[in-house]
């Protein structure tokens, strides 16, 4: 849509029609939101009651509708489409409307359309998407809506009473959107993602151990692409994607010249301990990749460069079983435990497994949601459990020292506590109410939180609309929400 906007600047005037399946995508302030996150200038109409929709007979998520300039109907194009296909159609519209004898004796009338955008928002982060934490207080940020991330040093009590202070360490990205590799200060992003954190430098031969070398792996979702920043230096480059959407499924590829789709998170894997056996085991240094456009999970060699889809059809639906045959719905977090990797299935509103030790390679289960269309907010076991569009889950101690989920219940405003042992699923904290407010676990608001990260016995909340990192100490008996204060 950005290209056929940008090609045709007098002549086409494009209006988001949002017919929202979630509750909260119904909801005016968090429709705003999303449109300044990502970054859309076109004017948008919020279809709550799906009156548009049904009137222009709309059955699926998305349709495009054509009209011209007396308001008929030139056609429409449901699903994915790429721009090429409508431009000649616009240019015949165009040089119809641009005659005498206009159609109906409408003739096109060129300019911009007035558009008043919102102000782009004022502090240090701007839509903040992802958090990784690291002990001894170490903490990425993915600044979403600044095209960049932050290395942050946390420090100890902060200016607000009982908060949480962070040190600027390092800044990754020169803060204007593109795809840009090089130095940390020159390097560019669009709208970054996940991060995974791996020791030792990445070669052409894999990760490399060296004394104080690390690799910082970045979903760069809006490019499409992976990248790996080298630390210390900051210094950026592209092992993964075109750059450009993938337009066909299930095409495996290598390295830059592989096409992705929004990929949404990266999580470090290892090789199989020893004695495991069974194929589609993960390889020595790879990466498992969130294909949240794809409804899988790639896999990443970091050997031989080789993409490939490794977990669900590409069917966007919810259903168990083998890797090759279950059926995922935008996959958009992921941690690994062990030899079980946990995943947030955003668009199924459901939190599922993959056990990476199956008899017949990877075994899909879902832990709590039932379906595409069963969401909520409700407690409780399996099935039984309504989340709205999670974004993202950490492993972390829970009660009694069991392993714990966090789970960042984005359109609920809620982090929930999920234990996979039992399939329970709990309120951690948030009233549920959007909004920015400290304390304690039932008062305290966020406003559509999307990352989540544990270390040192610290959940870090990357409160997306809020622009706001949150802390929240996992050894109080109450737990207890503040804002990380973040200086330079």
């Amino acid at each position: 849509m950005r290209e056929l906007e940008a090609r045709f600047a007098d002549e086409l005037v494009v209006i988001g029609v949002h017919s929202g399946k979630f509750r909260a995508e119904r909801v005016t302030a968090n429709i705003a939101a999303a449109a300044q996150r990502l970054r859309v200038a076109h004017a948008i109409v919020n279809d709550r009651r799906f009156r548009i929709w049904r009137a222009y007979g709309v059955d699926a998520w998305p349709t495009v509708v054509l009209l011209d300039p007396a308001g008929g109907i030139v056609g429409a194009v449901p699903g994915e489409f790429l721009a090429g296909q409508l431009v000649p159609v616009i240019e015949d519209v165009i040089a119809a409307f641009d005659r005498a004898d206009a159609p109906g004796g409408v003739p096109l009338r060129r300019g911009p359309w007035p558009l008043r955008l919102p102000p782009e928002p004022h502090g240090l982060l701007a839509f903040p998407g992802k958090v990784l934490a690291a002990p001894g207080g170490r903490l990425f940020v993915a600044d979403s809506g600044h095209d960049r991330i932050l290395e942050l040093q946390v420090e100890g009590e902060s200016s607000q009473e009982g908060g949480t202070r962070a040190r600027i360490v390092r800044v990754v990205g020169s803060g204007r959107r593109g795809a840009m590799d090089g130095a940390a200060d020159e390097a560019s992003f669009d709208h970054p993602q996940g991060l995974a954190l791996a020791p030792g430098r990445l070669t052409e031969a894999g990760l490399k151990r060296e004394v104080g070398a690390e690799t910082l792996f970045v979903a760069d979702a809006g490019n499409h692409t992976v990248r790996a920043v080298a630390l210390p230096t900051g210094a950026v480059v592209t092992i993964a994607g075109t750059g450009y959407q993938a337009r066909r499924s299930n095409e495996a590829g290598m390295g830059r010249r592989a096409a992705l789709s929004s990929p949404w998170d990266v999580e470090l894997l290892a090789a199989a301990p020893p004695g495991a056996a069974g194929p589609g085991l993960t390889a020595p240094d790879a990466l498992v990749i969130a294909m949240a456009g794809a409804h899988q999970l790639w896999r990443l060699d970091l050997v031989t460069s080789a993409v490939e889809p490794w977990i669900g059809t590409g069917r966007e639906d919810l259903s168990d079983g083998p890797s090759l045959r279950c059926t995922l719905a935008q996959p958009m977090g992921t941690q690994l435990v062990g030899r079980r990797l946990y995943f947030a299935d955003s668009e199924s509103s459901a939190i599922r497994s993959a056990d990476l030790d199956g008899r017949d390679g990877p075994e899909v289960e879902t832990l709590v949601g039932k379906g595409l269309f069963e969401f909520g907010d409700e407690d409780g076991q399996g099935g039984h459990v309504r989340l709205q569009h999670p974004y993202d889950l950490a492993a972390g101690p829970g009660p009694c020292g069991a392993e714990a989920l966090y789970v960042a219940d984005t359109y609920n405003d809620r982090i929930k506590r999920v234990d996979p042992a039992t399939r329970r699923s709990d309120v951690f904290v948030g009233s549920g109410k959007a909004g920015h407010e400290d304390g304690d676990a039932g008062a305290a608001r966020f406003w559509g939180p999307q990352g989540v990260a544990v270390a040192d016995g610290r959940l870090y909340v990357a409160d997306t609309n809020n622009h706001a990192v949150r802390v929240v100490g996992l050894d109080n008996v109450t737990p207890v929400v503040r804002t990380l204060e973040i200086v330079g």
